[in-house]
């Protein structure tokens, strides 16, 4: 096959030879660095950590909502006691029944 012949951008003829410069090729030979496997073992150390601690942040988040939650349930149920100790007439009595509670009381003794 004969050598190709091209011209550059400054007008110039080159031909692509073994010991010149080609179109689409590199002078310098870059190799790709790598990290170890110590230091993929603590990138991979410290994102489970990260995961765990946010893990652990969402689950004081819940119980913080559980605790107020259980207050307001407590006010409710004052509140209706309160209402039906001034109420004359038996009819018009609310009754109330927290199934929440009831489930998770039964789940608790269960375990």
């Amino acid at each position: 096959m004969a050598p190709q012949t091209f011209t550059t951008r400054r007008g110039t003829r080159a031909t692509a030879g073994a010991a010149s410069w080609s179109r689409n090729h590199n002078t310098v030979r870059h190799t790709p660095k790598t990290l170890g496997s110590l230091s993929n073992a603590m990138i991979v150390g410290v994102l489970v950590l990260i995961v765990g601690l946010i893990y652990v942040a969402q689950g004081t988040q819940a119980t913080n909502y559980d605790y107020e939650l259980s207050e307001i349930e407590d006010e409710i149920a004052e509140l209706i006691q309160d209402y039906n100790d001034g109420v004359a007439d038996e009819e018009d009595t609310i009754t109330y029944t927290d199934y929440v509670a009831l489930l998770t009381s039964s789940i608790t003794s269960i375990v």
